[in-house]
């Protein structure tokens, strides 16, 4: 994927002109990195957004027990590194690649920001993405609370297919790069309920699965 063809699939560009894509080009710097390696570390400085070009990239945290806390899974055509642009001290999260080949489009902060300054369609659009993701993370916060462990499994199944999955009559399919390990740092549970959960939906002919994809037989049954 070039430079131009990221810029005009992602709609947050939208909103900007021929002249400033070309602007934005210029500023952008093309990186290749392998498989579950960091773009950048938890307290790294933030001096940068990113747009996922190939592959995907976890984001989450450690915390002081060294346990890992995944907050999302990226795939192509969407943007990260986004709180560098309101708070640039320090990255509170790590950015790693799933993939065997993840090609990212680097951005400095400063200049995006300048960007922003002299477009403010560019510049709501920015606050608005940035908005939607606090939200989507209070409704994470509150599955944790309110929902157990074999229903936040199953929302990920759920979300993950409609977003990302292929449908075919009443089946749906969908590929993934994550270790039952990553699905329970996504969720909060372990390792082990991940894999009774899925074991047990699959018993009950509900779900097909392998260490690549996941085959969802009727969605709007799946519980």
């Amino acid at each position: 994927m070039d430079k131009l063809d990221i810029i005009e699939k992602i709609p947050l560009f939208d909103a900007l002109s021929p002249d400033e894509k070309v602007r934005m080009m210029d500023m952008m710097e093309h990186l290749v990195t392998p498989r579950y390696s960091a773009i950048y570390q938890q307290g790294d400085k933030a001096d940068a957004i990113y747009l996922l070009g190939k592959g995907a990239v976890k984001i989450g945290t450690v915390n002081d027990e060294g346990k890992e806390i995944i907050k999302h899974i990226l795939h192509p055509e969407m943007i990260f590194g986004e709180m560098a642009l309101v708070d640039h001290s320090m990255y509170r999260n790590f950015a790693m690649t799933l993939n065997k080949e993840t090609e990212t489009f680097r951005i400095s902060a400063k200049n995006f920001k300048q960007l922003m300054q002299s477009n403010s369609q560019l510049a709501f659009e920015v606050l608005n993405m940035i908005g939607k993701r606090l939200q989507r993370a209070e409704d994470r916060l509150e599955s944790l609370i309110f929902k157990d462990a074999r229903e936040r499994i199953i929302d990920f199944l759920k979300d993950n297919a409609i977003k990302r999955g292929r449908k075919v009559g009443f089946e749906t399919f969908f590929k993934h790069s994550l270790t039952q390990q990553e699905i329970a740092n996504f969720t909060g549970t372990s390792r082990q309920t991940v894999t009774s959960v899925l074991n047990d939906l699959r018993k009950s002919n509900q779900i097909y699965f392998n260490r690549k994809s996941i085959l969802i037989r009727d969605i709007s049954n799946l519980a």
